[in-house]
């Protein structure tokens, strides 16, 4: 479903871009063509006054000790790894989460701070579709916040659960739309 409106107070909620994750190769197109149009809508949102969430992923240390059968090797990252993209051009007024597991709501400050702002909308952007956005998605709609995809700023590692998301999850929780046409709806 297309975006019909925005709430009176929506959030931009960009999940996971950041060096480690950015660089990944995904599909459908790359990760600099999402950069580029969340770019494009952190801008639109800092213009309208509406806040800006920064979701970054630190993975929680190895599981091995919860499950005998888990044979994950041990993960190593670079320094930088976490770090948001700067091309975001990330603002110290704007809100940061750091997460540990795919939904950003999970065990941090995130749903406070949105309610504490008096936002009731989100819209929605990344990398992985089927994993940090859907994950997040989910949670947010538990929440009962209006949930905007913004369709062509978001990609993922395997594109039928790129499209999956899209086209079987996405449409039972919110709106999807073009990142143009959800700008156009915030100037509305």
């Amino acid at each position: 479903m297309p975006v019909t409106a925005l709430d009176k107070r929506t959030a931009l909620v960009i999940i996971d871009l950041q060096k480690g994750i950015a660089a990944f190769p995904v599909v459908p197109g790359t990760g600099a063509e999402v950069i580029t149009r969340s770019t494009t809508l952190v801008d639109a949102f800092r213009k309208a006054g509406q806040p800006i969430v920064f979701v970054n992923v630190v993975p929680a240390p190895s599981r091995e000790d919860h499950r005998a059968d888990a044979k994950m090797p041990a993960r190593q990252f670079s320094p930088d790894w976490a770090e948001i993209v700067p091309e975001l051009g990330a603002a110290n007024t704007d809100i940061f989460i750091t997460k540990h597991t795919w939904n950003a709501f999970y065990d941090t400050a995130l749903d406070e701070q949105l309610k504490s702002l008096g936002v009731t909308g989100i819209v929605l952007a990344g990398i992985a579709t089927s994993i940090g956005v859907e994950g997040t998605a989910r949670a947010a709609y538990e929440r009962s916040y209006n949930i905007t995809f913004a369709s062509d700023a978001m990609a993922d590692m395997n594109i039928k659960a790129h499209e999956n998301s899209l086209t079987v999850i996405f449409p039972r929780i919110g709106e999807i739309d073009t990142t143009e046409a959800i700008i156009a709806a915030l100037g509305k």
